[in-house]
């Protein structure tokens, strides 16, 4: 496996769409930025508030008015008066036939005499009865429909063979007496062409039975004392067809259900009884649930309008001194301390706050550690030159020739130091943006680990050193699979083993091994060095720190930058390094101190990175 290159992400080639697709995105990409550019969204858009205010209105709405709309069918209220008048039209057709008897070849009614049950018929007679006329009388049926209507407050009229108007229930004042035509006051009749609807409901209750519903429902039309063959049920009973009940509008917009029943007599039709509902009963019922409708409206208007204020003051509000907040930041960071956190607030208002404070922190903190860098960079540039130049110096006094290439080898090891530590500063400051920009795949552990030893065996063979790699038998191919850059973590490797080499002794051994913990995979690097003091157990992670105890040590091969980079690295990668030492009781640290051993735990799932 090779490290020495990068992974890069491939550019992808998309196929032009057609040309029927590309003018519909055109089209639409169009009239989106002029929708965006009208008056109303952009008012609406303006702020967080009106967007809120908006949309919950919206759907509120929509809502009653599709309870109106489904107020408006009443399909439920109208067959209930349907089946209604069916049956109180048998009734009283039956009453009246019922209690009729025969004076001088014609049938009256005994006015004192109703049917014993709502469903009794006369039966059939084929005798010289049949050939008989029903008399219908006013004052012998008024106490009829007088006892039978006034309960239900139904309209009820009777009609003779001829079509003549015989009893009125609405003319009816009291028991016994009919008012006289020329008394009535012909209120109902309405002039000739529509009589405007008396309110808002009866003028949307038409418009949806007309334009959305699409049905054009006949208008009644009062006729007073002419003739009731006017009227189609009317001249549906007359003919001896099935009461049908029928649904009309009134001329200001009320709906009625009405029917007409036959008064039979031995299968002739002697009369009939017309039943019509109140004009606006109907909408009177609808309109009683409508004003439930409407006060439960008004409360759920009331209740919105105050959730999307609070909703708007919660929201909107905090989000507005944040980005105030920021902005100020923008221009002085070292106002950072004065973006809010609210730490009280666990919603996602309070995740963005926090965000930002971790930002804008984290932005503070590469501030503060580029400042650092560069004064450590300026600070460890100037050794090697200092040694340089006082070296370069030395050579106007050296006296010998032995001693002058003295003074040059020790000019080339500070050269040669300076040299790395450059390639090192170069390599440091563009570990950020090179591990932003690289794609984090699945890298097959094992296969990387026997890379690098095969690599650096040789180089520990020059030390008088061996490697040691011990892996445990992997239980599914993705046991010992990490995710992040196969370079940079072979980079961090090979450091700590570098690292490990330097400080073994001759015939000592450097222990490399893996271990799958969990959701991580450790990876541990040990040497049978001379260790590290436990106060700098931390300190060797810092940027140009060195710690060379040993005489095996050669000034100029080393930078302090490499345990560094290697910390950065395994932290973007969301995981952790430490080192400790090796004693030989493990975990006494009174025993003696074997050696050192460097830790790296690798999430074996893709994780962010983590703020520096």
């Amino acid at each position: 496996m090779a490290f020495g290159t990068e992974r890069t992400t491939s550019a992808v080639h998309v196929d032009k769409l057609p040309d029927e697709t590309q003018g519909s995105a055109r089209v639409g990409s169009v009239l989106a930025r002029w929708w965006a550019n009208q008056p109303i969204p952009r008012f609406v858009a303006g702020t967080l508030l009106r967007r809120i205010l908006v949309s919950s209105l919206l759907g509120l709405a929509v809502f009653i008015l599709g309870i109106l709309l489904l107020s408006n069918s009443r399909g439920w209220l109208i067959d209930a008066k349907r089946e209604s008048l069916r049956i109180q039209g048998e009734i009283i057709a039956a009453a009246i036939a019922g209690d009729a008897k025969v004076e001088t070849e014609r049938l009256t009614l005994d006015p004192n005499k109703l049917p014993e049950a709502a469903d009794s018929r006369i039966p059939f007679r084929d005798d010289g009865f049949a050939a008989l006329e029903l008399s219908i009388r006013p004052e012998r049926v008024a106490p009829i429909l007088r006892r039978l209507i006034q309960p239900t407050n139904t309209r009820a009229r009777i009609y003779a063979r001829d079509g003549t108007l015989i009893v009125d229930s609405d003319k009816l004042l009291q028991r016994g007496t009919i008012l006289k035509e020329s008394e009535s006051d012909d209120d109902d009749d309405a002039a000739n062409g529509r009589v405007k609807t008396k309110n808002f409901w009866t003028r949307f209750n038409r418009w949806v039975l007309d334009k959305i519903l699409d049905k054009q429902l006949p208008v009644y039309r009062e006729i007073g004392s002419n003739l009731g063959t006017n009227y189609p049920e009317v001249r549906i009973a007359m003919a001896g067809g099935t009461p049908t009940p029928m649904v009309l509008l009134s001329e200001k917009g009320e709906q009625i259900v009405s029917l007409a029943v036959p008064i039979q007599r031995m299968k002739s039709v002697h009369g009939v009884l017309l039943l019509s509902t109140r004009p606006g009963e109907i909408d009177e019922i609808v309109g009683e649930d409508r004003e439930k409708i409407f006060i439960m409206a008004l409360i759920a208007l009331i209740a919105t309008i105050s959730t999307s204020v609070l909703l708007a003051r919660t929201v909107a509000g905090p989000i507005r001194h944040l980005a105030e907040t920021a902005e100020i930041v923008s221009n002085d960071i070292n106002a950072q301390r004065e973006l809010p956190a609210f730490p009280n607030r666990r919603d996602e208002v309070g995740l963005l706050a926090r965000a930002f404070a971790k930002m804008t922190a984290a932005l503070f903190r590469r501030l503060e550690a580029s400042e650092r860098f560069a004064a450590d960079v300026a600070h460890e540039l100037k050794n090697p030159l200092t040694a340089a130049r006082s070296t370069a110096e030395s050579l106007a006094f050296a006296k010998t020739e032995e001693q002058r290439n003295q003074l040059i080898e020790q000019i080339q090891l500070e050269l040669k130091r300076l040299n790395k530590m450059i390639t090192e500063i170069s390599s440091a400051s563009r570990l950020d943006a090179e591990l932003a920009r690289q794609i984090r795949e699945p890298v097959p552990l094992v296969a990387l680990l026997e890379s690098v030893t095969s690599i650096l065996s040789d180089k520990a063979a020059d030390h008088g050193a061996t490697l040691d790699l011990q892996i445990p038998p992997a239980k599914s191919p993705d046991t010992y699979t990490i995710y992040g850059n196969d370079t940079r973590i072979a980079q961090v490797i090979t450091n700590l083993v570098d690292n490990a080499i330097s400080f073994s002794p001759n015939g000592g051994k450097v222990a490399i091994s893996a271990l799958r913990d969990g959701r991580e995979v450790e990876i541990r690097v040990d040497d049978d060095g001379p260790g590290i003091d436990e106060d700098l157990l931390e300190r060797v992670f810092a940027r140009f720190y060195t710690y060379r105890p040993t005489a095996e040590s050669s000034r100029g091969n080393n930078s302090g930058l490499g345990l560094n980079i290697s910390r950065e690295i395994v932290t973007a990668y969301g995981g952790t390094i430490r080192a400790e030492n090796r004693y030989k009781i493990r975990g006494d640290k009174t025993s003696k101190r074997i050696g050192a051993r460097f830790v790296v735990r690798l999430p074996v799932t893709p994780t962010h990175r983590r703020s520096a």
